[in-house]
């Protein structure tokens, strides 16, 4: 008497030309949003379907509404400005070099743009605390770390920067290719400005938790 193997039942193939369309179609939605909400964070999901080249029904069936969408983008540029802070942390070589490196990676990522372009407009989630209180906490080591190392005058905060983004993010012209150039212009000034050694800082404290949130708590 002989025994046959048992063999694996077969299982389904993926559907992967679905997957992928699908995902080139999300991604589509996400980059048509980014682009419509920094030139109108009141703009409609009618325009923002518009502008990706789908049906509203097609944007509604990936994004429940409005603050779905809005939630998704601020997630999105949250998790990456947590991941620039993280590299940052890692180098374990030069301090001013990490820090220097971040911010030029948030400022020509172009993260903190949008953020603070929607803050106010839409529900905030528990996720997107959890990231907010999470780069808080890295932008403080960076900030110590390069203090510590004598490469970062002492008089800066790590409350200063969410405003030093704000100056440079809000340097914008048609021209996409312009606008990062003038970006790494103003960029420059600033670093030498975080320089020891200048100017000392008027006798005015940086923006507190609760000024830099109340932009959170608008919509709430």
């Amino acid at each position: 008497m002989t025994s046959e193997t048992p063999q694996p039942a077969p299982t389904a193939r993926p559907r992967r030309g679905r997957q992928a369309e699908a995902a080139r179609n999300d991604e589509a939605i996400l980059e048509a949003a980014r682009a419509v909400l920094l030139r109108d964070p009141a703009a409609s999901m009618a325009t923002v379907a518009q502008a990706a080249g789908v049906g509203v029904g097609g944007l509604y069936r990936r994004y429940a509404g409005r603050d779905e969408l809005l939630q998704r983008i601020c997630g999105d540029g949250l998790r990456h400005f947590v991941a620039l802070a993280e590299t940052a942390l890692a180098d374990e070589g030069d301090a001013w070099g990490a820090f220097e490196t971040f911010v030029r990676g948030v400022v020509e990522a172009d993260v903190h743009a949008l953020t603070a372009r929607l803050a106010g407009t839409f529900t905030s989630t528990d996720e997107l605390r959890r990231l907010a209180t999470r780069s808080g906490g890295l932008v403080d080591e960076i900030v110590h770390r390069a203090q510590e190392a004598g490469d970062l005058r002492p008089d800066v905060s790590s409350a200063d920067l969410p405003m030093l983004f704000e100056q440079l993010t809000a340097v914008r012209v048609d021209d996409h290719g312009r606008t990062s150039a003038l970006r790494r212009r103003y960029l420059a000034l600033h670093l030498d400005a975080l320089r020891p050694g200048g100017t000392p800082l008027p006798d005015v404290p940086p923006p507190t938790s609760a000024e830099l949130r109340e932009r959170w708590d608008r919509s709430h």
